[in-house]
């Protein structure tokens, strides 16, 4: 009896130990579960609950539920699936150019881990992290017919609305940072609107206005509204297949001949910012990298030097930060070349370039200015700095602007001013001298009757 009490107790301990092990698996991260079967997630898909076999594995080993991004990016899936003919035909145009995959994947290597953090802690469906894919092929300096700019492609007017700066010195429609969280700002208010991501999506590329029209028009024929059945340009129609194409990819791509390149779970840069201004080749010396590498990271800088007056965000890879710190702490001698001063007069560049005694066309070239062109009156303009000159102060260097017109325009101008001066000036001069009456004047005539009743 007793060997047989000793038993049960010794099985029980067992069952207490592996659960107390299980239970602290459990601890490292609220996603994991004990439960045996798969736990559900609110978007109805199964989540990898984690498993460990004790007799050859550490619990200590589970420091994170995934190793790998593309996992992640998976397991995020949650839009409907799209059984259109448009799909498989833009499945096999990216497997029919494994080159052109290869580098779009490469340079998503860079900005990927942000946008599924973002994405994810919005909860929103981990397709929205591949649109950069379809809309820029992942490169943040894209630049379109439309104007259209950056990696998430926003056009002038549409990145105003969402507060991107755009001036001469920096375009943060090309930042990564401030473009992916304007872009997921504006997809998540399209949802709202249309109630289905792949109208938000259509409404993306085709304007929330003309998809709401689209929708009015079939809901009046009494038409389905859903994306299929909408009446809409062939670009806002292969948008979405391109897209569900980009997920079948990712899901499997052996299964189409094609290799992602091995993405870990972790930040691939962090950013720092500084106070002073700093020429764009002394950052990429300062952070060892090659002046191409540190501007495909940081497109968003428009000129040879970044501002330290508007807060800058530059982006580095995480083993690069350190050594930018140390060197520009340890640096002797000034950090930017170039400064900025508004013209408060019309001016051509010969005549700037003059006064200031700098070369005309290194003014052309640094300010983008064509030859026969005039700069405007209040333009910014970037000059080669002096040893007096501090740097460009907050106020200049947020509203920077730069309004040109041709100089035969501004001659045509000063001459049609001139003329009519001329001409006012020689009709008074032929116009006849005429002696006038003198007339009293109201006041006086008002005082002059005053006196006559007092004097009655």
């Amino acid at each position: 009896m007793v060997q047989k009490l000793l038993g049960k107790l010794a099985r029980y301990a067992l069952i207490a130990s592996c659960a107390l092990i299980v239970s602290a698996c459990a601890s490292l991260n609220g996603d994991w579960t004990n439960e045996p079967t798969k736990v559900v997630t609110k978007s109805g898909k199964a989540a990898r609950a984690p498993r460990v076999n004790i007799d050859r594995q550490s619990v200590r080993s589970l420091d994170a539920p995934y190793n790998d991004l593309w996992d992640r990016v998976r397991d995020g899936f949650e839009m409907d699936d799209m059984e259109s003919p448009l799909v498989i035909k833009h499945v096999r145009w990216y497997s029919d150019r494994p080159d052109y995959v290869d580098r779009m994947m490469s340079r998503s290597s860079r900005y990927l881990f942000y946008i599924v953090e973002e994405v994810e802690r919005r909860k929103m469906p981990m397709e929205l992290a591949l649109l950069p894919f379809v809309e820029s092929a992942f490169n943040p300096e894209a630049f379109s017919r439309a104007k259209a700019s950056g990696m998430w492609q926003f056009m002038p007017a549409t990145g105003k609305d969402f507060k991107l700066t755009q001036n001469i010195f920096r375009d943060e429609r090309r930042d990564v940072i401030q473009s992916t969280d304007a872009a997921l700002d504006y997809l998540q208010r399209l949802y709202k609107i249309f109630g289905d991501w792949h109208l938000a999506l259509a409404a993306y590329n085709w304007g929330e206005g003309n998809v709401a029209k689209a929708v009015k028009r079939n809901q009046a024929k009494g038409l389905p509204t859903d994306y299929m059945s909408l009446t809409m340009p062939d670009e806002t129609r292969n948008y979405v297949p391109k897209l569900l194409a980009v997920r079948r990819i990712v899901e499997d791509s052996k299964a189409y001949g094609l290799n992602l390149p091995k993405l870990e779970n972790h930040p691939y840069f962090v950013i720092v910012t500084t106070s002073k201004d700093v020429d764009v080749d002394l950052a990429a010396n300062f952070a060892r990298m090659s002046l191409a590498e540190f501007k495909s990271m940081n497109p968003s800088f428009n000129k040879p030097v970044i501002l330290g007056a508007t807060e800058p965000q530059i982006l580095l890879p995480f083993g690069r930060a350190a050594s930018f710190q140390d060197n520009l702490d340890a640096h002797k001698g000034p950090l930017s070349s170039w400064t900025a001063i508004r013209l408060g007069v019309r001016e051509s560049v010969d005549q700037l370039a003059k006064r200031l005694n700098v070369d005309a066309s290194q003014l052309r070239d640094i300010n983008g200015i064509p030859k026969g062109m005039r700069i405007k009156s209040g333009s910014t303009i970037i000059i080669p700095k002096t040893k007096k000159a501090g740097d460009v102060p907050e106020s200049l260097a947020s509203n920077a602007t730069l309004n040109l017109e041709k100089e035969e325009q501004a001659k045509k101008k000063v001459k049609g001013k001139k003329g009519a001066a001329s001409k006012a000036a020689a009709k008074s001069k032929s116009a006849p001298v005429t002696k006038s009456k003198s007339k009293k004047s109201p006041v006086k005539e008002t005082k002059l009757a005053e006196n006559r009743k007092k004097s009655n």
